[in-house]
């Protein structure tokens, strides 16, 4: 196996004993559930191909699911993100020029650049992920207000584990 392929099965083994021995234990005021394991799809190098990528997505979200014993509310917010990583990864993280990015993190991309990306995603995993688990959008005002708390909350750990994780040499 190469250098790059080791990295990635450590990060997800990290983030994946993460979210289940320490973040599934944390609810913040009801509304606030911090799913970090997501960080996992949106840092595959940015020349993953397709049908991998969604295939990881679902995995990961699966295992996460059977962990959790839930009926799939994870596999289809994180099969819904990979999607959108797709159309619009390479748009925010590299401007729409051919670069690949093997980490792509708070190193490699431009700060506010990165940190609006997982915030775009960390949204839209939250609002699938939120909206499913209601079945429905009756209480939209406690979709929209836990979409976005989490997303913050989340967002906030992501770069936190960029700059605990990462090392600035490596990347």
């Amino acid at each position: 196996m190469n250098k790059g392929v080791l990295r990635i099965i450590g990060r997800f083994a990290l983030l994946m004993a993460l979210q289940l021995l320490v973040l599934n234990h944390v609810y913040l005021g009801g509304y606030v559930m911090p799913m970090l394991y997501v960080l996992f799809i949106l840092m595959l190098p940015t020349d993953t191909r397709r049908i991998p990528m969604l295939l990881m997505a679902f995995g990961t979200g699966l295992l996460v699911d059977i962990m959790n014993n839930m009926l799939g509310f994870h596999a289809l917010a994180c099969t819904v993100v990979a999607m959108l990583r797709i159309l619009f990864a390479n748009r925010i993280l590299t401007r729409g020029e051919p670069v690949s990015i093997e980490i792509p993190g708070i190193y490699s991309v431009t700060p506010q650049y990165f940190i609006s990306y997982l915030m775009l995603m960390f949204g839209a995993f939250y609002l699938v992920f939120f909206t499913v688990e209601l079945f429905g959008f009756r209480g939209f005002g406690s979709i929209l207000l836990s979409t976005v708390a989490s997303t913050l909350v989340t967002t906030l750990l992501a770069v936190l584990y960029q700059y605990i994780f990462l090392k600035k040499e490596t990347i």
